[in-house]
């Protein structure tokens, strides 16, 4: 009965967030994908369950990920709660940048000569280089030797 106990409170406690009145977008970045849902509220940002500087521990991603709402002056106006996979930490943060204002077009469309001025609207298509063969990597050959 006891290790039934410590089993549940072991389990990761879920934040139920209530996204009824929301509106849904997506961002991609690298190989990352993230699925933003946007509401009127206080400005908290949930990303995959957590709080925001909870999973961004470095102080530049969680600058990176508020930048749509600080360009648009509505920090405090709208909760964002975020779902994403795939990538590393920096490839995740330009992901949900993409996501927030792409949903923050659909609650103002007002707003898109100022996030558009930022280049915060446009995918960012930079991804990894294909590795070709007859070389290391995707640029780096293997030593020449002449003689």
């Amino acid at each position: 009965m006891e290790s039934n106990l410590n089993l549940e409170s072991n389990k990761k406690k879920r934040i139920k967030l209530d996204f009824k009145e929301s509106k849904y977008a997506t961002g991609r970045r690298k190989k990352s994908i993230a699925r933003i849902w946007i509401k009127k509220g206080t400005g908290k940002i949930y990303v995959n369950g957590k709080k925001m500087p909870d999973y961004f521990t470095r102080s530049t991603h969680q600058t990176i990920v508020l930048r749509p709402l600080e360009v648009a002056n509505r920090s405090a106006e709208f909760d964002v709660r975020c779902h994403v996979k795939g990538g590393g930490l920096s490839g995740q943060a330009g992901a949900i940048i993409h996501g927030i204002s792409s949903a923050l077009l659909k609650y103002e469309p007002t707003l898109k000569p100022i996030l558009k001025k930022e280049k915060l609207t446009t995918r960012d298509s930079r991804s990894v280089e294909r590795k070709k063969y007859g070389h290391k990597k995707a640029r780096r050959s293997f030593q020449f030797s002449k003689r």
